[in-house]
């Protein structure tokens, strides 16, 4: 039945890629047929297409295969919307980072929002920790919307927007002139093995990773 079917499209190596077969064995085990697809011409007909992750554009004709196309994206909309939300905010020092359930809309970030909930962090979490709070968060979400979908009622985004741009290797930049102290939240957004910390000093480039000493992260 179309009403049971669900898409789960990430189009990427993405880190939430465990996290969507999560929400896969999840859906599947409450009685709905569950696609998990890499790529989006293999979107099918159905009721839900959750798209987790994705950075390549979706085409109009593909959107209409399903009633609902959905979106994660952690910020407080309108404000926000962009490129790496969570380790932009994170980099801001906020502890508290809003996540939205969106429809997917002609401009990016900007559909209506069908939940809206909360990630708490304690202040020191490093990459891969608060990446599986963002990870679990977007699978309650995704739930929520198929458990709960009769009493849910989308509305529009309200207020003014702002954006954030797409994170390059040069944001990952530590100041030699800071203590760490000072930069301890950029050191927690960096990945060690795709964009790690570094600073230049006499014409050098030195090249900084973090990880707990306890060996609690594996970042």
């Amino acid at each position: 039945m179309a009403d049971k079917s669900i898409t789960v499209l990430v189009d990427n190596d993405s880190w939430v890629l465990p996290y969507a077969e999560v929400l896969e064995k999840n859906l599947t085990e409450l009685g709905y047929s569950v696609q998990l697809i890499r790529e989006s011409r293999d979107i099918g007909e159905g009721w839900v297409n959750f798209m987790l992750g994705c950075t390549k554009l979706v085409s109009a004709d593909l959107l209409k295969r399903n009633k609902h196309n959905l979106v994660v994206h952690e910020s407080d909309l309108p404000r926000g919307r962009g490129f790496a939300p969570m380790a932009w905010q994170i980099i801001e020092g906020k502890n508290e980072i809003p996540i939205c359930l969106i429809e997917a809309a002609d401009e990016a970030d900007s559909g209506m929002i069908w939940i809206k909930d909360e990630i708490k962090l304690s202040g020191d979490e490093l990459c891969n920790e608060w990446r599986a709070r963002q990870g679990e968060k977007t699978v309650e979400i995704c739930m929520r919307f198929v458990t709960e979908y009769g009493a849910l009622s989308p509305r529009q985004q309200e207020g003014d927007s702002s954006w954030y741009p797409r994170r390059r290797p040069e944001d990952s930049v530590l100041a030699v002139k800071k203590s760490i102290e000072e930069q301890f939240n950029l050191l927690r957004t960096v990945d060690n093995e795709r964009y790690p910390a570094y600073f230049e000093l006499a014409g050098r480039r030195y090249v900084v990773k973090i990880e707990r000493a306890d060996g609690a992260d594996s970042n």
